[in-house]
């Protein structure tokens, strides 16, 4: 099982990128400075999102989730799984929280996920996480 933002999501966003850095030579200083800035950014998104696939992946004994930094395998036995949910601007937003502490002296790792990173509901993927846990 794994789960990853939709192929869709960086090509869009490499595609806003694009467009947004052809613009910018149409615009005044300013604007090429605003506007060249949201076209890295975009960009930056779109390589992050194409180069962390898949996100997070359950196979045999370990979670392994994916990060700028590079590759964190959770191992099932210390791994807690949790669905936080919290309201935004009148939007209830869930985030998958994997954790590994142990105790109030280990501090473990934590990882938080939002529906952009895994490409799904948080909540579905933690009922998936837990029946593949055993």
């Amino acid at each position: 099982m794994q789960w990853s933002p939709p192929k869709v999501v960086p090509a869009t966003l490499a595609a806003g990128g694009v467009l947004l850095g052809a613009v910018t030579a149409a615009l005044d200083d300013a604007g090429r400075v605003l506007v060249g800035a949201a076209a890295l950014l975009l960009l930056a998104l779109a390589a992050r999102d194409a180069l962390l696939r898949p996100r997070l992946a359950a196979a045999g004994d370990a979670v392994e989730v994916r990060t700028l930094t590079g590759r964190r395998v959770l191992p099932w036995g210390q791994l807690r799984v949790r669905v936080r949910s919290t309201r935004r601007w009148g939007a209830t937003v869930r985030t998958l929280e994997l954790d590994t502490a142990t105790g109030p002296e280990d501090d473990g790792v934590l990882v938080v996920l939002g529906r952009w990173d895994l490409g799904a509901d948080p909540a579905d993927v933690a009922r998936a996480l837990e029946s593949a846990r055993g």
